[in-house]
């Protein structure tokens, strides 16, 4: 993928790009001449003598303590080097992709300060797939992400180590071996990395895709789970949701209508007396729509967030001005996390409500645990256990982690939004999620081929083949846990968006 970064906004659908691929990034005509306004005003403000914090002052509470102009660029150093104490496993590079590329936008918007030189370094390392090493974990959001950031920043001046190829590789080894020089900081260059909300940022982003993947699979699994016990369709019909009138409700609805079109095993049971399915399988329009709605809401804040400038001071040439505010406290983003974190247990909650609808003889009129010669045989009796325990384990992740503030820098930062931690926990969610969705799909497909020689619809009969190519028809007792994992597999590989391409945010823009 090619990005050319101008002072444009970044869409939410490029954004997803740099997530799955790698990207090479170069600044645009406008893009390198607001940062070199930027940057002189910065050196005007040194050669002058002004007092501003970042570029001639410490950090923090030490912000009263006036730095000597023969020391401004040992202070940059010892900001990245002191800062950089993450601990934990380590970022993953496709996060620290985004990381980076969104640092890049940021910068290049012309509000930071820093040399046209710091910038190019930045895209360069994204351009010869260098990535830092970024511990995971010491990030509060606020102010800004620090720790994580420093690690970053480490790299550009040749420290630390850095990830090439999936190897571990001392910074300035890789830096050497690529041709680039390690930058030496300049006033206010260093605060301006380490200030930003961007892991907090592409973390949640990073979720935010991993759950369209989930969401578009749970569709699947609950149109396919809808026609394995006969269920009626009648709940997904259009006038019903459109007297109530949510989006994400009736879009939802058109997707479900859309896959069980054509199914024999729905025509076969029409005339049928059942009168009201579970809510698990009537209701999905109503669930999976809110969801959505959330998914889409996050969306806007984010792709907001990814595009804005969140360091600190800022320098507005236009009124030569250097302000100091709180753009990189990420409140925004934790409470989008949060808000989030809800979708996805509630995605999860459904299908292993439908899991147990499937299993049980009584609701389903399939065989009980979907499987023959029940008693001798145990079927997917544990496969529903399974998926019961990691819904109910998302219940207590889902909790928000923005309501939990700690100070910090001796209350000088007394109240910071710990989005890092709201945005990481996500995908942890998502991981439970993506082997509850896979479990459903597993017993879904076990319960259509119960009603062979009938036919499910072409998009259902499509999956269902895709699943027994990794998963036989359970005939007897097995473990399905190499299943599991194998379908869950597809499902984080994204395979189940074309269902619901048209209504996912980052794919249908």
């Amino acid at each position: 993928m090619n990005l050319l970064v101008d002072n444009q906004l970044v869409t939410l659908a490029e954004l997803r790009r740099a997530w799955l691929e790698h990207v090479s990034v170069e600044l645009g005509d406008s893009a390198r001449r607001r940062i070199a306004e930027s940057n002189e005003l910065i050196d005007d403000v040194v050669a002058h003598g002004d007092k501003v914090y970042g570029v001639n002052t410490g950090f923090g509470q030490l912000a009263t303590v006036r730095i000597g102009d023969d020391e401004l660029v040992h202070l940059q150093e010892n900001l990245v080097r002191s800062h950089a104490v993450g601990v934990g496993e380590d970022l993953d590079d496709d996060i620290v992709r985004l990381i980076m590329l969104m640092k890049v936008i940021a910068l290049a918007e012309g509000f930071s300060g820093v040399r046209l030189e710091l910038v190019e370094t930045l895209c360069a390392l994204i351009n010869h797939r260098i990535y830092p090493r970024i511990p995971s974990r010491g990030s509060v959001g606020a102010s800004g992400d620090l720790a994580p950031l420093a690690h970053m920043a480490g790299a550009l001046i040749g420290i630390g180590e850095v990830r090439v190829n999936g190897n571990l590789v001392p910074a300035p080894i890789a830096l050497k071996e690529a041709g680039i020089k390690p930058i030496q900081l300049a006033p206010k260059e260093g605060l301006a990395l380490l200030n930003g909300t961007q892991v907090s940022t592409a973390l949640a982003l990073g979720a935010v895709f991993r759950t369209e993947n989930i969401l578009s699979a749970a569709l699947m699994a609950g149109a396919m789970s809808s026609d394995a016990i006969k269920g009626s369709d009648t709940p997904f019909d259009r006038r019903i949701q459109s007297v109530r009138g949510h989006g994400g409700q009736i879009a939802v609805a058109a997707v479900l209508r859309d896959l069980m079109r054509g199914s024999d095993i729905r025509a076969s049971h029409i005339e049928c007396d059942r009168v009201q399915d579970p809510y698990s399988i009537r209701c999905q329009p109503q669930v999976m729509g809110a969801c959505l709605d959330v998914l889409r809401h996050v969306c806007k804040v984010l792709e907001t967030e990814a595009n804005a400038v969140t360091d600190n001071p800022l320098v507005f040439t236009d009124s030569r001005a250097v302000l100091s505010g709180g753009n990189f406290h990420a409140e925004p983003v934790a409470l989008a996390a949060d808000y989030l974190a809800l979708a996805i247990a509630e995605i999860g909650a459904l299908s292993e409500r439908r899991i147990a609808v499937l299993i049980d003889a009584h609701l389903s009129g399939l065989p009980a645990f979907l499987v023959r010669e029940g008693g001798l045989n145990s079927g997917f009796m544990m496969a529903q256990v399974t998926a019961a325990a990691l819904a109910s384990e998302n219940k207590s992740r889902a909790h928000p982690a923005s309501v939990d503030s700690i100070p910090t820098s001796a209350n000088q930062e007394d109240h910071v939004s710990m989005a890092t931690f709201a945005a990481r926990r996500l995908h942890t969610m998502v991981d439970n999620v993506e082997n509850i969705v896979a479990i459903e799909l597993l017993a879904a497909a076990q319960g259509i081929d119960f009603h062979r020689p009938e036919k499910s619809s072409d998009a259902i009969e499509a999956v269902m083949a895709s699943i027994r190519e990794l998963s036989p028809l359970y005939e007897e007792d097995r473990s399905l846990s190499a299943d599991i994992r194998r379908v869950s597999a597809t499902i984080d590989n994204g395979e189940y968006c074309r269902y619901a391409e048209s209504i996912l945010p980052s794919l249908s823009q």
